[in-house]
C-alpha cells in the first residue's frame, strides 16, 4: 500500500454513476484531505450546456462549505465498464481553481497514480502574474 492508496480508495467508493439521457453524472469522483486532516469528496456533473463541473470542483466546494481552504492532497478517479480504476490528473481548469482557493495550495500534493504524486506548482507552469515588459529602446533613423 502506498501513502495515498487510502485517498484513492475514498474517491473510488464515491463514484456513483447516473445516466440522464445522453449524459453521465458521477462517473468521476475526487477526494481531498485538508491540512487539518478532514476528508471531502465530490463527483463530476456533465451537462450539455457547459455548466457542469469536475469532481475536484465538487470536493473543493464541500471543503469551502465547511470553512476550510488549504488542501494537503487531492485525487480524482474514474472506473471503466470492466471495473478498472484509473487515477486522473486534474485538468487545467481544476489546477487553476485549486490554486485560486488558497495560496498555500500551490504545495498541494496531486496524486497522479499509485506511488506517483507531484506538487500543484509543478503542474501549473507560469502561475505567477508576470512583470511588466521594459520599454524597448527606439531606434534612431
Amino acid at each position: 500500500m502506498t501513502d495515498h492508496d487510502d485517498l484513492i480508495e475514498v474517491a473510488h467508493r464515491t463514484i456513483n454513476p447516473h445516466r440522464a439521457g445522453d449524459r453521465l453524472f458521477g462517473d468521476v469522483a475526487a477526494a481531498l484531505e485538508t491540512t487539518t486532516g478532514a476528508i471531502h469528496t465530490g463527483v463530476c456533473i456533465d451537462t450539455g450546456s457547459g455548466t457542469g463541473f469536475c469532481a475536484e470542483h465538487a470536493a473543493v466546494a464541500s471543503m469551502v462549505t465547511s470553512g476550510e481552504y488549504a488542501i494537503a492532497r487531492i485525487v480524482a478517479v474514474w472506473r471503466d465498464d470492466r471495473d478498472r480504476l484509473t487515477v486522473l490528473a486534474p485538468c487545467g481548469r481544476c489546477r487553476e481553481f485549486i490554486r485560486q482557493i488558497d495560496p498555500s495550495n500551490l504545495d498541494t500534493s496531486i496524486v497522479l497514480g499509485h506511488g506517483r504524486v507531484a506538487p500543484l506548482r509543478d503542474l501549473l507552469p507560469e502561475w505567477e502574474w508576470p512583470e511588466p515588459e521594459l520599454p524597448r529602446p527606439r531606434s534612431t533613423p
